[in-house]
């Protein structure tokens, strides 16, 4: 240890390290847990929240940090591998050092984005299990979700072949769900666009109600959003009572309650409650729990990961997904508000190669080489997109939570570029350091680890963007101009039609607000980097999650399935048929 990474692939570095993971035994001793607190599953056990919180409720919490990012490239900036080369580092320095993160969608593994597994001396492990379905969270998640689309066609069949007296004899109401508004779809684990609009039913009777539908990937769930959110078991059943399926002929909601299928739907999903325990490659801890979307849910691993990691570590650190204009608002507004956890830090990666797309570098695009301006040393490119990070400095400095600047190093970075990056980020009055977790772990990340720890010294005075009783046009108007930049909010006819109807139902008053836009920009347009001027926000609907208790404002056009690309990730992973081990996964 380290390994070299410019000479092994993740995977094989994984494999080295796996070779010394962590005992159960190990585990017990080292955090003090009970036996009965530890839920085996081979090589990744989970933790039972429940049993372990009601043990250490009264010991205080370890320090909080957040990880967020400028608005990245497609090919992504590295927060996943700073999130664990920070806990690495801190371990470095003598701290009990945890985290979370989120678990990956079969969608991107199998794609071009890979797990998420972070990179080099800075991956989880074990790293095969990590990307290939963990402990099943995600299988039970979509099997709960399609039990509610089956509920829900069987009775829109019943209802048109059955008459009202037919329908007592069977237990049954007649519900007249509208077929015209029906609001779930099917969900599967993988990037599959041929599936987004469908036609089911062809057939018979007797073949399902026909009627149009949709795919989305299982991490796009609601239920999955509702995992992230929820404090306990009994907080969950609730909140999948109250998912909406469809919309009657008179307008009211039809829930998974109306269906009597919210029972059965918790029962699938009764395990997904415990985290899930991975390491580093340094043999650190950090909890796997949820795998939302960020920009249509919460994009955050689960309020019971922090909440028991902020108990188990001296320091536990969680990552929001996205730049900070989506992540790090939705942690500081929603998040921190649902959870009643203050953090004490905000890490903002940044790599060079953001901010010289954001100063006016060529376009990046994943499977494709980079121009040279990325390559090759071009310190105006990053003093011009510097302006990107510093308004998300701005963003971060408003919460009232302090924020870190991490330049994740890339090796065709020059000291003159990490220079200007450190200039720019000392006259906005923040820490900035650079960290070479990727190719040195913990010993790479000690400059970010120490600039943390000092940061985390600091007081915090937590102030959110709005007050819950702030109205949604209200919210979505503040956070398009304090976090985006924007000049103001352009609603659509019907989304402004949703929006007030919302308004007038106190039922939606204390609904989170959860934007839905691009991440690739501080604007509803990709293509826009930098910080741009002169635009404003169009929203042109707003959806909602009954269970999850989020309006979803949209601005610009989010698909919640996937597309897979002509070069996807599945073309080189394998299996060695005479050991079983899994290789290719990055």
């Amino acid at each position: 240890m380290p390994w070299d990474p410019t000479q092994l692939k993740d995977w094989q570095i994984a494999e080295e390290a796996e070779k010394d993971l962590p005992t159960y035994e190990e585990l017990i001793e080292r955090f003090q847990l009970k036996k009965e607190e530890i839920v085996p599953y081979g090589k990744t056990p989970k933790l039972d929240f429940l049993k372990i919180m009601n043990r250490l409720q009264d010991k205080p919490n370890g320090k909080f940090i957040e990880i967020t990012a400028v608005n990245p490239t497609p090919l992504g900036e590295g927060k996943s591998t700073t999130t664990l080369g920070l806990i690495e580092g801190l371990a470095k320095r003598g701290f009990n050092a945890g985290g979370a993160i989120r678990q990956p969608s079969g969608g991107p593994t199998m794609n071009v984005k890979g797990t998420a597994a972070g990179g080099g001396n800075a991956l989880l492990i074990p790293m095969t299990e990590f990307s290939l379905g963990l402990t099943g969270d995600i299988n039970d998640i979509t099997n709960a979700h399609n039990l509610a689309m089956v509920a829900l066609n069987a009775r829109m069949q019943h209802e048109a072949n059955y008459s009202d007296a037919e329908l007592a004899k069977r237990g049954l109401r007649r519900l007249d769900i509208d077929p015209k508004r029906v609001a779930f779809g099917w969900v599967m684990d993988f990037s599959a666009q041929g599936l987004r609009n469908i036609i089911m039913g062809v057939g018979g009777k007797s073949d399902g109600f026909m009627m149009q539908s949709t795919f989305g990937i299982a991490v796009g769930s609601e239920l999955m959003a509702i995992l992230s959110i929820a404090r306990d078991l009994a907080d969950l059943r609730e909140r999948i009572g109250n998912i909406i399926l469809a919309y009657d002929k008179t307008g009211k909601p039809v829930t998974t309650r109306d269906l009597e299928v919210d029972g059965a739907m918790t029962a699938w999903m009764r395990n997904t409650i415990n985290p899930t325990v991975c390491y580093t490659v340094e043999r650190q801890p950090v909890l796997v729990h949820a795998g939302p979307f960020a920009n249509i849910a919460i994009g955050q691993s689960s309020i019971i990961a922090d909440r028991l990691g902020l108990k188990l570590f001296d320091y536990h650190v969680t990552e929001s997904g996205f730049g900070a204009d989506i992540g790090f608002e939705k942690f500081w507004n929603v998040k921190a508000r649902l959870s009643g956890l203050t953090p004490d830090v905000s890490v903002i990666v940044t790599s060079i190669r953001a901010l010289k797309m954001h100063g006016g570098g060529p376009a990046v695009a994943a499977a494709r080489p980079l121009a040279a301006e990325y390559t090759e040393q071009n310190t105006e490119l990053v003093e011009q997109g510097c302006c990107n990070l510093l308004h998300h400095i701005q963003t971060v400095k408003k919460s009232g939570i302090v924020p870190v600047v991490c330049i994740n190093r890339f090796s065709t970075d020059t000291e003159e570029e990490h220079e200007v990056v450190r200039r720019a980020a000392a006259a906005a009055g923040v820490r900035c350091a650079v960290s070479s977790h990727w190719l040195q772990g913990g010993e790479g990340a000690l400059e970010l680890a120490d600039a943390v720890i000092d940061a985390a010294g600091e007081t915090v005075d937590l102030q959110y963007l709005y007050p819950l009783e702030t109205p949604l046009r209200e919210r979505v108007e503040l956070i398009a101009r304090e976090v985006y930049g924007a000049e103001g909010v352009d609603w659509l006819p019907e989304a402004e039609s949703k929006a007030k109807a919302f308004e007038a139902d106190p039922a939606y008053a204390d609904f989170c607000t959860m934007m839905v836009k691009t991440q690739y920009s501080l604007s509803h347009d990709p293509a826009l980097k930098g910080v741009p001027k002169g635009w404003r926000l169009p929203i042109r609907d707003v959806l909602v999650y009954g269970g999850a208790r989020f309006l979803c404002p949209v601005a610009g056009t989010i698909a919640l399935m996937p597309g897979t690309a002509s070069d996807p990730a599945y073309r080189r992973i394998d299996v060695d048929v005479h050991t079983g081990k899994v290789s290719g996964l990055f």
